[in-house]
């Protein structure tokens, strides 16, 4: 399936727009099933609810981190940063640079770099389109913010598998294998296998870790930041669910 198909399925399953679905089915049924009908509007209401608070979102994302690094870099032979998306048409920046997610990821790929010396290689094409690909966009704001030099680019890419492989095919060429994978904690499950599966050796290297301060009274209150951390994190066992369905042969 290409980008487009992927995305336009994926929305019908994320959040709002799944419990949008099943509230209005129930709406619907409601007279001529009022039961049934009942129970599908309660349902996407107290799943609404539980989604939305950060209790729920932020425990959910937790399952699925990759524990903080205890290992060492000493065998890498390169650190790779995945690419998060786009801030389109940022007007403080004269046009289009890193998103916030992204910024999380190269902040922790120049601090690698300074601790390790290796050398940066950013991935991410331009799904949405845009002046750049999210792989010069990270270049840009790691050399010119960071002060870190980005060895190589991979503009082509429009998902996690595609980062894999056509990263593989970049570094196979320079002799390299062994790399520190940057990406965030709940994404790096997804990503490592990929990047395994590539032919990579993988150094997990996660960031962003979510946290949370205390559990008090707030963390049963819903909020928009907690209904953002739920879709994260349905969007990364939807992708794990079908990376695994769908095998990656044919893959450069």
């Amino acid at each position: 399936m290409g980008w487009f198909a992927t995305n336009l399925a994926s929305a019908f399953l994320l959040l709002p727009l799944n419990l949008i679905l099943l509230g209005v089915m129930g709406v619907l049924l409601i007279k001529r099933h009022p039961r049934i009908g009942k129970v599908l509007v309660m349902l996407a209401l107290t799943l609404l609810y539980l989604l939305s608070i950060p209790f729920v979102a932020e425990t959910a994302l937790q399952k699925l981190e990759t524990p903080p690094a205890s290992h060492s870099f000493d065998n890498i032979q390169a650190i790779v940063v995945l690419g998060a998306g786009t801030y389109f048409d940022a007007p403080e920046y004269d046009g289009d640079t890193v998103n916030r997610l992204g910024l999380e990821r190269i902040r922790y790929a120049a601090r690698l770099h300074r601790f390790t010396g290796k050398p940066i290689l950013a991935t991410g094409g331009s799904p949405l389109g845009g002046d750049s690909s999210e792989a010069a966009q990270m270049k840009a704001a790691l050399e010119d913010e960071f002060r870190v030099p980005v060895k190589w680019i991979e503009e082509d890419s429009c998902n996690t598998r595609e980062n894999a492989y056509k990263s593989f095919a970049i570094l196979k060429k320079k002799g390299i294998n062994r790399v520190a994978l940057v990406t965030h904690a709940w994404h790096m499950p997804r990503a490592s296998r990929e990047f395994e599966q590539a032919g990579f050796k993988v150094t997990p290297a996660a960031t962003a870790y979510t946290t949370r301060y205390k559990t008090d009274v707030f963390a049963f209150i819903p909020t928009t930041g907690a209904l953002q951390k739920s879709n994260w994190f349905l969007h990364e066992v939807i992708g794990i669910l079908w990376y695994r369905l769908m095998p990656a042969s044919g893959q450069p």
